[in-house]
């Protein structure tokens, strides 16, 4: 996979898995998390508010994105499948809600965002879109949500987030006010009976807005978003309310789940991640995210001329792997009979119960076609699909 030297920093996961299916595989460690970049004694991580409490759960604790964060509880796979059958809480306080204020604020955000934030008619509606560089490449993926004419919320990832801050900064003019919201913490509750638990658990709470909606009470920010591929609700709420939120949570029988069931619930949905599936080096129109804009338009965005101009070298599509006993991970290549592609994200889908992975493969790369994926030092059989591979509890592929 072609990586730029930014996108380095994130230090992504790279997903072994629970320890029978480890054996099942053939895999020698049961977890590894590769770390890009060595990190001295004497740095600290930072740490969410819900530190402590996920200490307590017996949480597996792993830096990620220069963050301290639970990798798993005991089992990543029957967090997964708690996601998928019930109902799971995430802690994803490491990322940042950053709002954007002022007169101008529709203004700045329409040439900001490669999404078309005029999208979004009424208050509570949200939207996913990119911030591109002036070449086209992805700087980050994010949400952007309305709150009134003059006042938008946008959720950019951990290990963009000071970088994203930056940049937007540098396109600000006038009045317009960036606040960063580090005063917030971020719960997502996930799963087809998150909304029953949620309101279980916190019943000041209203949870009856549509898919993409937020709302703002007085108790916190929610929003029926998630990256799961099922129903589910996202809180910001203030630092000192973190901890009774989710210690009510799970007394409702939401399961603790951690970044492992996190990635293999957004690879079966079909869903990418900043600095493996996306990052500086590939543009909207490569990785599956062409419907995020709109280059005929005539709205000037960064990047637009860009995305006019610059040719596209692969596409976006899933593999579903046809030979036992292997497991597809990022940076193996796939030889197919238009050339070589490379996968980018890959693990084991607990829900299929075989590996799946997301890849770049050839413009001309077609769904239903075979190819082989390099794993260690042979060639596999796998099938190119069209993600998502599960969504709402559903095999789709």
């Amino acid at each position: 996979m072609l990586r730029s030297p930014r996108a380095r920093v994130l230090t992504p996961i790279n997903l072994i898995l629970h320890k029978a299916a480890a054996k099942k595989w053939g895999i020698v460690s049961s977890w590894e998390v590769r770390h890009d970049h060595a990190r001295t004694p004497e740095a600290r991580l930072n740490r969410t508010p819900l530190h402590a409490e996920h200490l307590a759960a017996g949480a597996k604790l792993v830096e990620f994105a220069g963050w301290e964060m639970p990798l798993h509880y005991g089992s990543q796979i029957e967090e997964h499948h708690a996601v998928r059958r019930d109902a799971g809480v995430f802690d994803v306080s490491h990322m940042l809600a950053l709002d954007v204020e002022g007169e101008g604020a529709r203004a700045f955000l329409r040439r900001a965002l490669a999404n078309d934030i005029e999208r979004l008619q009424r208050p509570g509606k949200a939207l996913y879109s990119c911030l591109l560089a002036e070449d086209g490449g992805i700087l980050d993926d994010l949400i952007a949500y309305r709150l009134d004419e003059t006042r938008f919320r946008l959720v950019v990832n951990a290990a963009t987030a000071d970088s994203d801050l930056a940049w937007l900064e540098r396109q600000r003019a006038g009045t317009l006010q960036l606040r960063p919201r580090r005063d917030l913490a971020m719960l997502a509750v996930q799963g087809p009976n998150a909304r029953d638990k949620l309101l279980a658990a916190l019943p000041a709470l209203q949870a009856t807005m549509e898919p993409f909606f937020a709302t703002e009470q007085e108790v916190a920010f929610v929003s029926r978003t998630g990256y799961t591929g099922e129903d589910g609700f996202e809180l910001m709420l203030p630092l000192a309310h973190a901890a009774d939120a989710w210690q009510r949570l799970l007394a409702a029988g939401v399961r603790p789940c951690g970044l492992g069931a996190r990635d293999t619930l957004r690879l079966e949905a079909g869903l990418l991640l900043y600095g493996q599936d996306m990052d500086a080096g590939v543009t909207p129109l490569e990785c599956g995210l062409a419907w995020t804009v709109d280059p005929a338009s005539p709205r000037e965005f960064v990047g637009k001329q860009a995305l006019l101009s610059r040719p596209r070298r692969f596409q976006a599509l899933g593999l579903v792997l046809e030979t036992e006993g292997g497991l597809m991970r990022a940076h193996q290549t796939v030889r197919s009979a238009h050339g070589e592609g490379m996968v980018t994200s890959g693990s084991f889908s607990p829900t299929m119960r075989v590996s799946i992975a997301l890849a770049r493969l050839a413009p001309e790369s077609r769904a239903g076609e075979r190819v082989q994926v390099a794993v260690r030092d042979k060639l596999l059989d796998a099938r190119i699909v069209r993600p998502p591979f599960v969504r709402h509890g559903k095999i789709l592929v």
